[in-house]
């Protein structure tokens, strides 16, 4: 297995799939959970979901420093690229292969407006299947969707669901999604970073595999995903 993910807090992912570097959602300063600063940061590739800045998050510090390239959808490429940020736009059921493997972005139901309120288009979640096939899907910050059925027919090693309720799926349609994905793992995400989505995530898990047999994870913000 050459796919490593860390779980650095929040919605933010680090991955690192043979030589390449890959953060999602970087929203690391200001979050009071997160396991790093946006400076320890090295990323070749940044994904971003969409336009809110718990997401956008420390994008453009990393993208000028690291000389990032960032895959979003079309219209958060083209206010990035306005600053100068090297950016790949994208739209949903697209797919483009990148060095590190192929990412196709997906339906998500949730806003997109970016921080200085110019439109962020869609939003979006992600489907990356990486160079050593490891199927990763990250469905962003979204409500329960029925083709989140067609999208677990690609066969995902791991998901990332949002339980936070308020802004996302709570846990009871959480759990609903884990039905219609059937990953052989999933981690929660967006949860407990602030009072307003505290929730109880390893009761969750126990519900989860309760149910459905599959296998959950609950790092801790800093923790990598044990993958095997």
């Amino acid at each position: 297995m050459t796919t490593k993910i860390q779980w650095l807090g929040h919605s933010c992912f680090y991955i690192e799939s043979g030589s390449h570097k890959i953060i999602i959602d970087p929203f690391l300063t200001g979050n009071p959970v997160a396991a790093t600063k946006a400076s320890n940061i090295h990323a070749d590739f940044i994904l971003v979901s969409h336009g809110h800045g718990d997401h956008v998050g420390d994008t453009i510090e990393i993208a000028n420093r690291c000389n990032s390239t960032v895959i979003c959808n079309y219209e958060i490429s083209g206010w990035l690229e306005a600053k100068g940020i090297k950016a790949h736009g994208m739209q949903h059921g697209g797919a483009f292969q990148f060095p590190f493997g192929k990412v196709k972005l997906t339906l998500a139901f949730h806003g997109s407006m970016l921080p200085d309120g110019s439109n962020g288009g869609n939003p979006c979640g992600f489907l990356v299947r990486f160079n050593d096939k490891f199927c990763f899907y990250d469905s962003a910050d979204t409500g329960l969707f029925g083709d989140m059925k067609l999208i677990g027919e690609e066969g995902i090693d791991l998901a990332a669901l949002p339980i936070g309720d308020n802004y996302t799926m709570g846990p009871e349609d959480a759990l609903k999604a884990v039905k219609f994905l059937m990953p052989k793992k999933v981690v929660p995400m967006h949860y407990s970073t602030f009072d307003l989505i505290k929730q109880d995530a390893n009761g969750w898990a126990r519900e989860v595999h309760h149910q459905t047999g599959v296998k959950v994870l609950v790092p801790n913000p800093g923790d990598w995903i044990d993958l095997g």
